[in-house]
């Protein structure tokens, strides 16, 4: 299932965490999420101690902390947004520095920092232990829908092979004297976008004939595969446990 195709979010191992299963890790991520956004916003200790469960697991999976903090910077767009907060939310207001700072807006931009902070940590802690053709293996087991798992699967084998079409026009563009850099030839450009398009439409029709000549009944043909061991399901959810216990406590001292 797209087998070879490493993405650049992957980062190869043989640590524990890299082992489990990719449904188990699935799973265990999605509730660790559940219990970052159930944690309220007032129990600002607690959020400390999601941070310290996400550090145990990359020292379990080897992990570089700063291979982490240089890919979270996917999150930007959301920190301006909690800056602007701040500035525009309704009163009250406390002054800082001469700035008039809005109190609900503060918690409203702490909110959104810290989740979605958390939240980028936790999918970027599965992207980075688990190959892309694993996790939709995983969704697959996990009966994910067949539609979705399909069109993932069909993505992830084919992207390649559009990126190279890309690259290809582009140096029969450049070969017949295109310049990128000049304003008056983006016309080109925007022609060479519609012609990959076609092209690559035509390529997914006859691929789709190809696949329903073979016996393609609409989804992707089920992996036989050892079902995750109760070991394995109670240490994927292990840190799951822990973030519960954190975000109970966070009720108790909100």
């Amino acid at each position: 299932m797209g087998a070879g195709h490493a993405h650049p979010l992957y980062l190869p191992g043989v640590s524990p965490v890299h082992r489990l299963p990719a449904e188990v890790k699935v799973v265990a991520a999605l509730l660790l999420a559940i219990c970052v956004v159930a944690t309220p916003r007032e129990a600002f200790s607690v959020f400390a101690g999601h941070l310290v469960v996400l550090a145990v697991i990359w020292t379990a999976a080897r992990i570089p902390p700063l291979w982490i903090l240089r890919r979270s910077v996917i999150e930007l767009p959301f920190v301006v947004l909690a800056v602007l907060l701040p500035i525009t939310g309704p009163p009250p207001t406390i002054d800082w520095l001469g700035f008039a700072l809005s109190e609900p807006g503060l918690l409203g931009a702490w909110n959104i920092l810290v989740k979605g902070t958390l939240g980028v940590l936790i999918s970027l802690t599965l992207a980075a232990t688990t190959p892309l053709p694993d996790l939709l293996l995983g969704l697959q087991r996990l009966r994910a829908p067949a539609l979705v798992v399909t069109i993932a699967t069909l993505m992830l084998r084919y992207v390649d092979l559009i990126v190279a079409e890309a690259r290809r026009m582009r140096l029969a563009r450049l070969a017949r004297g295109h310049d990128p850099r000049f304003l008056w030839q983006t016309g080109a450009t925007a022609r060479g976008v519609g012609a990959l398009f076609l092209r690559t439409y035509e390529r997914g029709e006859r691929v789709h004939l190809a696949m329903l000549s073979r016996g393609f009944t609409g989804a992707m043909p089920r992996t036989v595969d050892d079902a995750p061991t109760r070991r394995q399901w109670a240490a994927g959810l292990t840190p799951v446990a822990a973030a519960v216990l954190l975000a109970a406590a966070g009720w108790n001292l909100a």
